[in-house]
């Protein structure tokens, strides 16, 4: 209803009888009730209608519909409008006309809700800026209140720079665009970062053009990573590699570098269509190569940090970005190949020589072993021939041991001088890889570092015993301790070993002897230069037989020359022993037969 209808007068009002008192008027009273209701807006329950606000506080707002009286709604239904003020005309949700104490009952959130999806849909088709309420934090981003509707803001698009406190959004009312509405599950996906991208390409393109490799700008610390720092320059960001940040080594660029820092960078390239930018931090101060003291040369001794370990080496900083190589060659005296992580590790605090220095390249090699003296500098002094250590098991040949007396001093072992008695095969039957073993110096090769060395002359020769032990034709007890196609490895008394051939460990019985039978050998050669002494069982019973059989002969020579039995005049007569007496008989009757004939 207008104003022109509210305020014109009842035209047939009787004013004389006002008056005079008489308030009775030819209306009744309920003719003017209706006059004054038909006055007021006509409103229903659950409709939708707008209001104006004619009164604030921090609890309650009061809103004037029309009606014959106010609504009063919560201020939090309002809260995503911080700036809301007495005038504003609102939509609000009718909920009752009057409850049980007569009060007009309104809702501001309803109404926005009733009207949500229309209004979403319409920002959305119309790219229009709408204010929402961060209401709390959900995984991933926050939860937004739209129109009365919640909708999602992910993380990423709260704003271009990362963010690092969600928390500092809650309770604020902010400028979204809607990104995405999903109707069937009821889903709006809001973005504050899509208000300002547009605004910062613009700015991008300005600072790009005017962009010059060599330039200095400065630039705050946007995010840190593993790799580099990215440097907000004022709408566009650039990136300084690790190995742009420092002239030295850097593990984490934490190390240099901190969040929201300020600092001036150097432009090293940029890409227009990329918008990438290459920054440079190292660049800005002068290279430590070049503060290097001039007086420093080869041979001179520095102090330096172990940063770098690689397997052929160390890399030493000597001073905040030089660095020398220290290889692994350079760590020891010992010939031994091995890693340099034997040696040292990164963090060590350690003294070098300088070996090389080049100071145009930029590049210098260091020393370990030359703070020591070279051991093989007087090495016919120290370990003389004939002289007597206790050397350690390096490594095995098929022909040798390797050992080292001390670092840097090493020497052979021929397989030939483990043993003066056992025949050895390889030398990991005889010693293991880092045990001790007792040695003697043989011979000496300085040219070539190293020494000849034996292990059997530590004790005297056996076999000058042996020769008169082991004679050709004497027998000894013996075990076989290996079987080989060539025969038997058969163990002596003395810890001496022999050989028999198969033929030569034929049992009596035709069987073949076996690994770990005890048994009796004859001796059938012995060479005390080659340490060979030949073997043979068989021969034991075989000479016996051929014993028996020489002492069988002569006793059927006599009973060959014996008359035969029929020719025997006393067949019954017994054998007795022929005597002198006998063979004078014998005789002559032979020359009795002879002078007859």
């Amino acid at each position: 209803m207008t104003e022109e209808v509210k305020n014109s007068p009842i035209a047939d009002f009787d004013w004389d009888a006002y008056e005079n008192g008489d308030t009775k008027s030819e209306k009744s009273r309920e003719e003017l009730t209706k006059t004054y209701d038909e006055s007021l807006n006509t409103v229903k329950d659950k409709d939708v209608i707008e209001g104006t606000i004619i009164a604030l506080n921090k609890r309650e707002a009061v809103v004037n519909i029309g009606y014959k009286s106010d609504g009063i709604i919560p201020m939090n239904e309002f809260r995503y409008n911080p700036d809301i003020k007495v005038g504003d005309v609102v939509e609000v949700f009718i909920e009752n006309q009057e409850d049980k104490k007569g009060q007009l009952i309104l809702s501001h959130r309803k109404a926005r809700a009733s009207r949500s999806w229309e209004r979403v849909n319409q920002a959305l088709e119309n790219d229009e800026i709408i204010k929402g309420y961060i209401k709390c934090r959900t995984k991933g981003g926050m939860i937004v209140d739209i129109f009365g509707i919640e909708a999602f803001l992910p993380g990423s698009q709260i704003d271009v720079k990362p963010i690092r406190d969600y928390d500092m959004f809650v309770g604020k009312t902010m400028e979204f665009k809607v990104v995405k509405i999903n109707p069937e599950f009821k889903n709006v996906v809001v973005s504050h970062k899509a208000l300002i991208e547009a605004e910062l390409e613009q700015q991008k393109r300005e600072i790009i053009a005017k962009l010059e490799k060599g330039q200095v700008l400065e630039g705050t610390v946007k995010n840190i990573t593993t790799y580099g720092v990215f440097i907000d320059l004022g709408g566009v960001d650039g990136l300084i590699h690790i190995t742009d940040l420092s002239w030295g080594r850097v593990n984490h660029p934490e190390e240099v570098v901190q969040l929201d820092q300020k600092l001036n960078v150097v432009i090293l390239d940029f890409d227009d269509e990329k918008k990438r930018i290459a920054l440079g931090l190292k660049q800005l101060m002068p290279h430590p190569w070049d503060a290097l003291a001039a007086e420093l040369k080869v041979g001179d001794k520095v102090n330096g940090k172990v940063v770098v370990m690689a397997d052929y080496g160390a890399f030493v900083e000597v001073a905040p970005g030089v660095e020398g190589l220290i290889h692994v060659s350079e760590m020891s005296w010992s010939q031994h190949l091995r890693s340099a992580q034997d040696f040292l590790k990164v963090g060590d605090e350690i003294e070098a020589v300088i070996l090389t220095l080049d100071r145009e390249e930029r590049k210098m090699s260091l020393g370990l072993k030359q703070l020591k003296k070279d051991p093989w500098e007087d090495i016919e002094v120290k370990y003389p021939i004939g002289s007597k250590h206790t050397a350690k098991v390096r490594n095995f040949t098929n022909f040798g041991v390797f050992v080292e007396i001390e670092e840097g001093v090493d020497g052979l072992i021929h397989i030939s001088d483990l043993s003066w008695t056992k025949k050895v095969k390889h030398p990991s039957e005889f010693t293991k890889i880092g045990a001790d073993i007792d040695v003697v110096v043989l011979e000496i090769d300085k040219d070539n570092r190293r020494l000849s060395l034996g292990h059997k002359q530590l004790e005297e020769n056996p076999w000058e015993v042996f020769e008169t032990v082991f004679t050709p034709g004497s027998v000894h007890q013996g075990t076989i301790i290996e079987m080989l196609d060539k025969g038997a490895v058969v163990q002596l008394p003395y810890g001496v070993e022999g050989f028999a051939t198969p033929k030569h460990l034929v049992k009596e019985d035709g069987s073949q002897a076996k690994v770990d039978e005890k048994l009796d050998f004859k001796v059938i050669e012995f060479n005390k230069d080659s340490k060979r002494i030949i073997l043979s069982h068989s021969r034991i019973f075989e000479d016996a037989n051929k014993a028996d059989r020489a002492e069988a002969a002569p006793r059927k020579a006599k009973r060959a020359d014996r008359p035969r039995k029929e020719e025997t005049p006393m067949l019954n007569a017994p054998v007795e022993k022929t005597t002198l007496g006998d063979i004078e008989a014998l005789a002559a009757l032979k020359e009795k037969l002879s002078g007859k004939a």
